[in-house]
């Protein structure tokens, strides 16, 4: 518990260690079928982000069962089981309550050779950072609520929410990865601190270089920023340097993300290669965004 890291990791012999997490929340779009989907490929990315393989998983379900037809689980079940199905994730069992808004995501359980495990620390100055998915679906998922979103911006948001990491967490196996997370609640800003916080070194992040899905910027500017990024920004504003970057986009940063992609440090000669067998796979989005340095102890520089 001495760094918050995506998920615990018990070594069990001198090649095989468990990983283990849990996730569930709200439904984020307005369809049974994807909000099961997004959740469950939420809820794996945590595996994927310490170098892991889910294998196991058990449903958490909270339930209106006196307000809300069942045939809504039934498609937020079968979402979910289709997701995991394509994870390669084994459903072994889960638990449900009756309560009065529906939740639902995974108590995962994957394995991960213990000298393979990957960190949310532990980047060195010199290092790039790739990013594999654009950012902006909690401000998306805002607008969705206040029925501002068209179908076109939400087809685009629930198809990146429910892509799995799987794909370029197993590309990245190949390379010299020094850091890993995936960006979730805590916004890019924050994952990304938890990279640098108490080891001497800063990240320069270049604006024009991450990812951010166009609707996103165009819905910030009307106002529809979720709660979460406010508090995200209040709490890590102090650590952060905009050289000149717009509002719109310098909230987008702190954006709280539901299944976002994976952040990953490594040498940059190694990450201009990954970058292009990323893209060639189908990561369209992915891009190095930034790298670290050693010259500006805990602190994000924007240019």
């Amino acid at each position: 518990m001495e760094h918050p890291d995506d998920a615990g990791v018990y070594r069990i012999s001198d090649s095989l260690a468990l990983i283990q997490t849990l996730d569930f929340f709200t439904p984020v779009v307005d369809d049974p079928y994807s909000f099961g989907q997004i959740a469950v490929a939420n809820s794996l990315s945590d595996v994927y982000a310490m170098g892991g393989e889910p294998r196991l998983a058990m449903n958490i379900i909270c339930f209106p069962v006196n307000t809300m037809d069942i045939s809504v689980l039934e498609e937020v079940l079968e979402g979910g089981s289709d997701k995991m199905r394509e994870a390669g994730v084994l459903l072994v069992g889960g638990h449900s309550v009756e309560d009065a808004e529906i939740k639902y995501g995974l108590s995962v359980t994957g394995f991960v050779h213990p000298d393979k495990v990957l960190r949310n620390t532990g980047a060195i100055p010199g290092d790039a950072l790739v990013l594999t998915k654009p950012i902006g679906t909690g401000i998306i998922a805002t607008a969705i609520k206040a029925s501002e979103v068209g179908s076109e911006t939400i087809e685009r948001a629930v198809k990146l929410m429910s892509e799995l990491n799987r794909k370029p967490a197993e590309i990245m196996k190949k390379y010299n990865i020094h850091a890993c997370t995936d960006v979730t609640g805590f916004g890019l800003i924050g994952h990304a601190f938890e990279m640098i916080e108490a080891t001497g070194t800063g990240i320069v992040f270049h604006a024009e270089k991450i990812p951010v899905i166009p609707q996103a910027l165009e819905l910030a500017s009307m106002g529809f920023i979720p709660a979460g990024a406010y508090r995200n920004r209040d709490f890590r504003m102090n650590m952060v340097e905009n050289r000149g970057i717009s509002d719109e986009k310098m909230i987008c940063l702190f954006d709280p993300q539901t299944s976002g992609g994976l952040l990953t440090a490594l040498p940059f000669t190694e990450a201009e290669i990954l970058i292009k067998q990323l893209k060639d796979e189908g990561i369209e989005n992915a891009e190095i965004i930034g790298e670290i340095i050693d010259n500006e102890r805990n602190k994000i520089i924007i240019i």
